[in-house]
């Protein structure tokens, strides 16, 4: 990555984070904490209003700016490519505010870059998931683990075996082309993976009992052991 990438990253990083120390901005970007260093004092030399608190880190001056983005055509084209996925392999609803998103960032491309995403497009994204089951499922769904609801879901295992249980959302993941719900399980008292494409039917319900206060998505990706990155 150039220079000028990694102090805008940086940049970003600063807007998002206020205040983050030189060792968490190292971890970040994956520098050494002698290379932030360096770069605070370019951002500062070009006029970046980045200052540091001993023992609190480092914040931008209120009120501060970046200029509009601008993106290369393989950030466009990348850009595009993962919009595209989002439409295609997610829900109606997701879908719909990924391809509003995507008509947002097309009208505000400035001159010299061109919209890879017409005929002469080389990556492509079927729609063929509309078509599925999954595909509703999706957003049901995302839509009980976005309210907090409870599911009652008639799930077939792999086995064949039919069973029916109340689980409590937390997150949906996809994994070589199929997406699993992570979920804690009432009956088993414990976190569960579902795919969806094996999911018979689903309905909102009410718990027999209530959460547990451990009980979270962060947790389900711990145990699970999840890398998220």
């Amino acid at each position: 990555m150039r220079k000028s990438d990694r102090l805008f990253q940086l940049t970003n990083i600063l807007r998002k984070h206020q205040p983050i120390t030189a060792k968490h901005l190292a971890e970040k970007l994956k520098v050494s904490e002698r290379t932030v260093y360096r770069y605070v004092d370019d951002l500062s030399v070009a006029g970046i209003p980045i200052y540091g608190e001993p023992g609190v880190g480092y914040r931008l001056s209120e009120g501060f700016e970046l200029p509009p983005l601008q993106l290369t055509q393989g950030e466009l084209e990348a850009l595009i490519t993962g919009v595209s996925l989002t439409a295609a392999l997610t829900g109606k609803e997701v879908g719909a505010s990924a391809h509003s998103l995507l008509a947002k960032i097309e009208a505000a491309l400035p001159g010299g870059v061109e919209n890879t995403s017409d005929s002469e497009s080389v990556v492509r994204v079927p729609a063929y998931y509309h078509r599925t089951e999954v595909y509703p499922r999706w957003s049901a769904v995302h839509s009980a683990i976005r309210d907090k609801r409870w599911l009652k879901v008639k799930y077939r295992a792999l086995s064949d075996n039919v069973t029916t249980r109340t689980v409590f959302p937390l997150g949906l993941f996809y994994w070589g082309g199929k997406w699993t719900l992570g979920c804690w399980c009432e009956l088993r008292a414990d976190y569960r993976q579902l795919r969806l494409d094996l999911i018979q039917h689903l309905e909102s319900t009410e718990p027999t009992g209530a959460l547990p206060d451990s009980v979270s998505l962060a947790a389900y990706i711990e145990q699970k052991n999840i890398n998220t990155n």
